[in-house]
């Protein structure tokens, strides 16, 4: 009796919705189905989404001039769009073009490394992504590829899932596989599974122009944002905490 009630329920919520069809009211009707259909006693899920560099640091200096600390925080913010629409806690590392350093800090990147991981712990993360560009000496390079932290189980999984997802969507005949690594600074001092994403090559000409497009910034976003997805309901978290 009580399913069929909420079935009733339900449709009338829907039918509210097409027959006002404003923005405000599909908002209040998503937002009550989610009440009713969210056991109150689940957590929600928490992710840190760490657009890399900022501020003073511009990371890579693409050929087209392009700035990596720019391309980071758009397709991060794309990100984050994503994934509250699947009810995640998003807290991002920065929302604009300032670096998590004081100007008093001698060593200011150290500082703003320090900045990104302890509020990563603070935030009780059950994971995290830091967005980044890479560069080589050699213009043919190209292609986006994923790193974790080759000590952390549940890192290797999600970054080999976001590998394949977003060679699958960008279709780009990328060849690269996820790859361990133990030198990077917030691979080795993050508590929770951290990947890096390396979107794409801004030495390479043709995808440095791509990664300054819009609709290939939402297609990198986009995948993922499906691996992400995809790692938590394969129950990648569960041995996390």
């Amino acid at each position: 009796m009580k399913k069929k009630y909420f079935a009733v329920v339900f449709l009338v919520l829907i039918l509210l919705a097409v027959v006002f069809s404003s923005n405000q009211s599909i908002k209040v009707m998503k937002r009550i189905f989610a009440t009713t259909m969210t056991d109150k006693n689940t957590k929600q899920i928490v992710i840190v989404i760490d657009p890399g560099h900022g501020g003073r640091d511009p990371g890579k200096v693409g050929v087209n001039n392009a700035l990596e600390k720019d391309i980071n925080l758009r397709v991060s913010l794309k990100l984050k769009t994503l994934l509250e629409l699947n009810d995640v806690k998003v807290i991002m590392t920065r929302e604009d073009d300032n670096g998590l350093y004081s100007q008093s800090d001698s060593n200011k990147k150290r500082a703003d490394l320090d900045s990104r991981v302890d509020l990563i712990h603070s935030s009780h993360a059950d994971l995290a992504v830091s967005i980044h560009q890479n560069s080589f000496t050699e213009e043919y390079v190209k292609g986006a590829q994923v790193f974790y932290y080759s000590g952390s189980n549940q890192g290797k999984q999600l970054a080999e899932t976001i590998q394949t997802q977003i060679v699958k969507t960008i279709g780009d005949d990328n060849h690269r596989k996820a790859k361990s690594n133990v030198s990077y600074y917030m691979l080795k001092k993050t508590q929770c599974p951290l990947v890096i994403v390396e979107c794409g090559y801004l030495s390479n000409s043709n995808e440095s122009k791509l990664l300054l497009q819009d609709d290939y910034q939402e297609n990198m976003a986009w995948a993922i944002h499906l691996a992400i997805m995809q790692f938590i309901n394969k129950g990648g978290l569960e041995d996390t905490k």
